[in-house]
Order: C-alpha cells, then structure tokens, then sequence
C-alpha cells in the first residue's frame, strides 16, 4: 500500500529526480539557444518560414492565458510526404505529462531547472487567488514518483511550506476525500484540507477527482475530459480550433482521425485506410490501448481483446515510405533518426512540454524517444508492428506498478541531439503546435462548463456518447 509523506523545504535531491544520464548531460546550443528566444523572435522565425501564417495571430496566440490547461506536454513526429516535404505534426496531448527527469539543465547551477520554472511562472500565480479554500499544499501522483517528488520538493523550497505527497492509485482513493468541493487527504488519522495541489494523476484521474473543485488543482480533471488525456474530444477540439484558424494561415497538423467509432466498425476504417491504420482507445495513455495495425494478423488480435469502453479512435498510420496509411490528403512516413553505426534508422517521437503564466505560454522541456526496434523498409510476416513504431518509455508490469525503459530516451544533449534529426527549426514548429494544441482543448474545456462553473454533464455526453467512460466519472 503507497503512503502519504510529508516533504519539507530543503530536500530537493538531484539524483532523485533525473534520470542518471541527465545528471551528466550538457543542453545542446541549439536547444538552449531556442530556450532563449522568447516568444516575439520564435514568432517572427516561425512566420519568416511560414509566410502563409499571420504574424499578428501567432503572436497573439503564444501570449493568450488558457483558463484551465495550464501545463500540458505533445507528442510529435516528424514526418514527410510523398514529395519529400517534411512537417511536424501532432499525435496526442498530454495534461500533466512527463518530461523535467529527462531534461538536461538550463542552467548548471540551478539544480531545480524545469521543476522550479513551472512552479515559478505558472503554479504559484494561481496559488494567490484569494478565492482558494485555506489549506496546506500537496502533490498527488498515480506513476513517475520521480518528477512527482521533484515537484513537491520544489514547491516546499518555493513556498517555505511543507507539501503532503500524495498517492492516488486507481483503486486506491483511501488517501483523499472531496468535501464541498475541497480535497482533503487523510494523513496521521486526521483529514487535512487542501487549498491547491498538482496533480500528476493520469490513469482514469476522473474516477477519484471531480471535473471542477474548489481546492485549485493543477490541472483541473475537466482538461483531462476536453482532450488531455481523451484523445476522443482532442481530435474533435483540433478539428473545432482549425476551423478558427482557417483564415490566420495556421492549423493543428494530425494525421486523418476518424472518431466515434464502434468496435465492429473498425475493420472498415482500417481497410479505409489501406489496411494500415492504429487504433486508439481514447481514454488510455503511456502507451497503452494503443494498436498499430499493419496485417490481418494484428487487426484479428486486436477485434478478440478485451475492452471496457464502445468507442474508438482509427488514425491513419505514419510508417516508412513503403507501407504508411494512404489517407484523404496521401501518405505520411516518418524521417526517423539519423543512421547509425549499423545503418538502421528508427522511429523516434518528440515529446514538448509547455507551461502557461499570466504572460502567455513558455517551453518548459524538450525529450525524444525511439521505437526498440529499426524501421523496416518492407513489412515482414510474424514481426510485431508495436516494436518499431511504439515509443513510449512507459511499462505496466503485471503488479500494475509502472517501469520505464530509459535506454530509449534521446536527450537534447550535446551527444543525442544530432542522433535525432531534427534543427532548431522544427523545435519551433513543435513547441508552436503544442501551444495550439493546448488551446484548442481548453476551449473545448472551457465549452464544458457553465456560467456557474458547473460541469455539463449532459453536453459531456453528447460530445462523447461512450456509457463506458460516462459511468466512471465522479458527480
């Protein structure tokens, strides 16, 4: 059984909150370069590139306030067409994604590097509201104890307070109770009111945390219903905030989502779709519900497993040039790594992290992560399609404890960087495209709730008719 555990100011320990590789790494120039830009001269490169884009828009937009996703993390590939046109384009949003423990430090001599930087322009901000319950501070989590800890650590040293870190388990919700709307975590046998926390709660947060609460939670359940972690209502977002940005130049690239779609549909889709697809269930993260689909074999096993929800998301599939989705605007394969000593070239995502502060958004940190195995040039009978397109570090082992794989990790260090591909370009363009994608979910969050600040439940419903996912949610 996970306990609570109080962290006190001055126990913030490096070694316990990076990986061991970041410890010794130096950040590329490149990245620390765009680390320094700011977002006016990241406007004007972006838009010196993109002439179709408008510059007042861009600009407008990286200093827009989100209501409620105040922190959220992408997941990118970069990829290229048929004609060898290469572009960077958006898988998934994360609310309270992963990321400072592989971050190499801005600065050598700030231990606290990305942890004190959010915390610092966008945590405690919204811990000065004067509507807050009174309470002390806390730090829930579910997996990653590593940045979780780092997190509260910080935060004790920023605040002089102590912070209560906080288990919350799926199906383990002993530790925390809601009482009007205030969090309370239950710690020495007594109930302690909380007044704001961070929550680093990504399985099925919705089912132990209301949408909307009075205690300020970073980020409030309600982002993870719009798209931070339902992949469903992102993809409807997306679609929703490209149609706002139709005339500024700019949109949120995807590959082609079908959503709304029923099990028995999925072989259609798929067949759609060249008979090369993935298949999502929408609600699931860290790599799992997610099926890459690139045979008979891989869709049967796919139509025999066990499902909880009724609706699922096809996307067209981003392999190489041979063998990618032919969908409605062609193919996309990915460029991969560079080749290494053995010429293999690997599947490799870019995960970017963004924070939101009174001033507009900031980057916060930047990984990648490559697939186990190389990238074939032609599909092979028996070969699990997972193991050269799936990059998520995360493992769920049998005792349902998460482990990670972190030899996968390519760091934006002076010795990964090269490895990856990409230029300080293409970081623009990610870092850019998380930024949309954040909005766009919270304006769909933001369409989620009242002028009472009341979840819409009904309106919930109809925007995503799946019984499954309506029957967990907490009133």
């Amino acid at each position: 059984m996970h306990q609570t555990r109080t962290v006190l100011p001055n126990q913030f320990e490096p070694n316990d909150h990076y990986y061991p590789r970041v410890l010794n790494a130096t950040l590329h120039p490149q990245v620390r370069f765009f680390f320094s830009m700011g977002n006016e001269r990241i406007a004007e490169r972006y838009c010196h590139l993109h002439p179709e884009a408008n510059a007042e828009t861009v600009r407008a937009l990286l200093q827009r306030k989100t209501r409620y996703f105040r922190w959220g993390g992408s997941d990118l590939f970069y990829a290229a067409d048929d004609e060898g046109r290469r572009q960077v384009v958006v898988i998934e949003t994360n609310s309270c994604p992963s990321g400072q423990k592989s971050m190499p430090w801005h600065d050598e001599h700030l231990e606290q590097s990305g942890y004190r930087k959010l915390l610092e322009r966008s945590f405690i901000p919204m811990t000065l509201r004067r509507t807050l319950p009174p309470g002390q501070l806390a730090v829930l989590y579910d997996k990653n104890l590593m940045e979780a800890s780092g997190y509260a650590a910080t935060l004790a040293d920023l605040t002089g307070e102590s912070v209560l870190l906080v288990p919350c388990y799926d199906g383990e919700s002993e530790h925390i109770r809601f009482v009007d709307g205030v969090l309370e975590v239950h710690e020495g046998g007594s109930w302690i009111p909380i007044r704001a926390c961070l929550r680093y709660v990504t399985q099925r947060p919705w089912n132990r945390i209301p949408p909307l609460t009075r205690t300020m939670i970073y980020n409030p359940i309600v982002v993870c219903l719009a798209g931070g972690r339902n992949k469903m209502l992102a993809s409807k977002a997306y679609e929703m905030f490209n149609g706002e940005l139709s005339r500024s130049g700019l949109c949120i690239r995807t590959p082609e989502t079908i959503w709304d779609v029923t099990r028995a549909q999925v072989p259609f889709w798929v067949e759609r779709l060249g008979g090369v697809a993935v298949v999502k269930v929408p609600y699931s993260n860290a790599g799992q519900g997610v099926y890459t689909i690139v045979n008979h074999e891989e869709l049967d096993a796919f139509m025999s497993s066990e499902q909880h929800y009724e609706r699922y998301i096809v996307q067209a599939l981003v392999g190489n040039s041979g063998w990618s989705s032919q969908g409605r605007d062609g193919r996309l394969y990915h460029v991969g790594t560079m080749p290494d000593r053995n010429n293999n070239i690997y599947v490799a995502d870019l995960r970017c992290m963004v924070g939101c502060e009174p001033a507009g958004f900031f980057p916060v940190a930047i990984y990648a992560r490559r697939a186990r195995t190389p990238l074939s040039k032609a599909l092979e009978s028996g070969h699990s399609s997972w193991e050269m397109l799936g990059t998520n570090l995360s493992i769920k082992e049998s005792s349902g404890e998460w482990a990670t794989e972190p030899q996968r990790l390519l760091l934006m260090d002076s010795r990964d960087f090269n490895k990856i591909g990409v230029g300080l370009d293409e970081i623009i363009e990610a870092y850019l495209l998380t930024v949309l994608a954040m909005l766009a979910i919270d304006r769909m969050a933001v369409e989620l709730v009242t002028q009472k600040n009341r979840f819409r439940r009904k309106f919930f419903g109809n925007m995503n008719p799946d019984d499954g996912l309506l029957s967990e949610l907490m009133p």
